[in-house]
């Protein structure tokens, strides 16, 4: 975890986030970059898949950001959002050596 200076680099290794390129000065953000390990990447979003289909269950923040985010979205890419959410936490967890606390 020490490779990583924040969450976006990680999330750029595991190819969570999206590509960046700039023309002329105009920043462009065209697809997920699909780059790192490929196995993690797809545990990730399929967990992410799994916690976006029992959002509705339950009536905390994070689900209701879930709910939202499939609305105005797609359930692909609040998926994947979900994924990088997730990988972002496990970064913090192991950087910080303590237990995971949930927002309440």
């Amino acid at each position: 975890m020490s490779a990583f200076k924040n969450g976006l680099e990680m999330a750029a290794w595991l190819g969570l986030v999206t590509k960046q390129q700039s023309t002329g000065g105009v920043p462009t953000l065209p697809e997920i970059s699909k780059r790192g390990d490929t196995y993690l990447r797809t545990l990730l979003i399929h967990g992410g898949r799994t916690v976006g289909r029992v959002a509705n269950k339950h009536d905390d923040r994070r689900n209701n950001w879930i709910k939202e985010l499939d609305q105005r979205r797609g359930k692909n890419i609040s998926a994947v959002a979900v994924a990088n959410k997730n990988a972002g936490i496990a970064r913090a967890v192991l950087t910080r050596k303590e237990p995971y606390k949930a927002a309440a």
